[in-house]
C-alpha cells in the first residue's frame, strides 16, 4: 500500500466518550472479532474495506475528558464524523451531547456528515434511538447530513450496515 492510497481513502472519525465502545467497535468491524481493549490514549486507526471499489481508514480516538481537548487535531481531512454513544449509560448523556456540540462546532468539520451509533443495543435498559438523538439535540441539525443508528460493537452487529451508510453520506456530500 502506497503513501497515496491513504490521501485516497476518506477518512472517517471515531469519537466519543471514554467507555462508550469505540475500539470494541473498531476491532469488531475490521476484524471480526472482540477482544479485551483498555482506554485508548492517543489513537488506533485501520481500514476497512466496504466492497472492491470502496474503504474507509477508520481513526478511533481516546474519549477520556483530558484528551477530548486534542480532538481537533485530528479533523484535517476528514469526510465523516462517527460519534460513538453507550446506550445504556442515561447519566453521562448530557456530557457525550456537550462533547458532540463542541466537535461540530469545530470549522474544520463544517458540513461533514455525522453517524451516530448508539451501542451497546443487545443490552438490556438501553435507551431508545428518539431518547438519544433528543437527548443529543441531533433534530436541529441543519446543513449536515446525519443517521443515527443501533448497534452492538461486542456482537458487531449494525457495524456493516452504519459504515456502509457513511460511505454513502461521504459520496453524498
Amino acid at each position: 500500500m502506497g503513501l497515496g492510497h491513504s490521501s485516497r481513502t476518506p477518512q472517517v472519525l471515531i469519537m466519543g466518550l471514554d467507555s462508550s465502545g469505540k475500539t470494541t467497535l473498531l476491532t469488531q468491524v475490521l476484524t471480526g472479532h472482540t477482544m479485551d481493549t483498555s482506554p485508548t490514549i492517543g489513537f488506533n486507526v485501520g481500514t476497512l474495506d466496504l466492497d472492491k471499489k470502496n474503504s474507509l481508514t477508520l481513526w478511533d480516538i481516546g474519549g477520556q475528558k483530558t484528551l477530548r481537548k486534542n480532538w481537533k487535531y485530528y479533523m484535517d481531512d476528514v469526510k465523516a464524523l462517527v460519534f460513538v454513544v453507550d446506550s445504556t449509560d442515561k447519566e453521562r448523556l448530557p456530557e457525550a451531547a456537550e462533547a458532540l456540540k463542541r466537535v461540530l462546532s469545530e470549522e474544520k468539520v463544517k458540513g461533514v456528515p455525522l453517524m451516530v451509533l448508539a451501542n451497546k443495543k443487545d443490552l438490556p435498559n438501553s435507551m431508545t434511538i428518539r431518547e438519544i438523538s433528543n437527548q443529543l439535540n441531533l433534530t436541529v441539525l441543519e446543513d449536515r447530513l446525519w443517521q443515527i443508528q443501533a448497534c452492538s460493537g461486542q456482537r458487531g452487529l449494525g457495524l456493516n450496515q452504519a459504515f456502509t451508510s457513511v460511505n454513502k453520506m461521504i459520496k453524498k456530500s
